[in-house]
């Protein structure tokens, strides 16, 4: 693998019957990072991974970004250090904005992964999420280096603290909006990556005429993520992204 690619293995939204919750493979240099973790984040990997012509698992992440705590975005993260757990023996990277790590345990994980029995005694035992992950917080005020990335993060407009990601690897720059209102700011520091991922929807998110209406040069380096199953694929000025796809940044 050359350059950075990524792998688009979900597109919908959290109520969509048409598609997986929106997630990212991000490639480059034979490494990945996982861009959030629904549930059944496996099946996505394996499904997904597949129609792009990739063998994707757990195992082959070097870590996985968590922009947010809504269950479309991280509802997968149980199963995901769950798997590295029991099955690969080791724990998971994860990566995330401080505010997001600072929930994940408590807020998101405990009531399922706290406590387990040992196998022969049946007797239990306390967990803690270092158990599992190894927790690496996110900056705004500069970069974080996994493997070939550099991921960089920005506050979005949303319900929950949420964070919209660059990821540099390979001589080439990746943005991801995460779930925003609009916001140009926003769009402004994702305009300087090869390609941008932006999502658009209804409510609190950013509508659809908003990004139509931006520079025919921006547009035409930007994807769309995140649309709802009555969305217009077809006639959109901007591509959406395709599940099961891989893309070139």
């Amino acid at each position: 693998m050359s350059g950075l690619a990524i792998v688009a293995l979900g597109v919908g939204d959290a109520f969509s019957a048409r598609y997986y919750s929106s997630c990212l493979a991000v490639g480059a240099e034979s490494a990945w990072l996982l861009v959030d973790c629904p549930h059944p984040i496996r099946k996505i990997l394996r499904e997904s991974g597949s129609a792009a012509g990739v063998a994707l698992d757990v195992g082959d992440f070097a870590a996985v970004v968590v922009t947010h705590l809504h269950a479309d975005h991280s509802s997968g993260l149980e199963g995901f250090g769950y798997f590295a757990h029991f099955v690969l023996g080791r724990r998971a990277r994860l990566l995330a904005h401080p505010e997001v790590l600072a929930e994940v345990w408590d807020g998101h994980l405990a009531a399922g992964m706290r406590r387990l029995l040992e196998p022969e005694r049946l007797t239990a035992r306390d967990l803690t999420l270092g158990d599992y992950f190894d927790a690496t917080p996110l900056a705004e005020t500069g970069a974080v280096e996994v493997g070939p990335f550099r991921i960089e993060c920005r506050r979005t407009i949303h319900h929950i603290p949420t964070t919209a990601l660059r990821i540099r690897a390979g001589g080439r720059v990746l943005g991801v909006s995460a779930d925003t209102a609009f916001d140009p700011g926003l769009i402004a520091w994702l305009a300087e990556a090869d390609l941008v991922v932006h999502e658009t929807n209804h409510g609190v998110h950013t509508p659809y005429a908003k990004l139509a209406a931006l520079p025919a040069a921006l547009r035409a380096r930007m994807r769309l993520v995140h649309y709802p199953d009555d969305f217009d694929a077809a006639g959109s000025v901007i591509e959406p992204l395709r599940q099961g796809a891989r893309y070139e940044v």
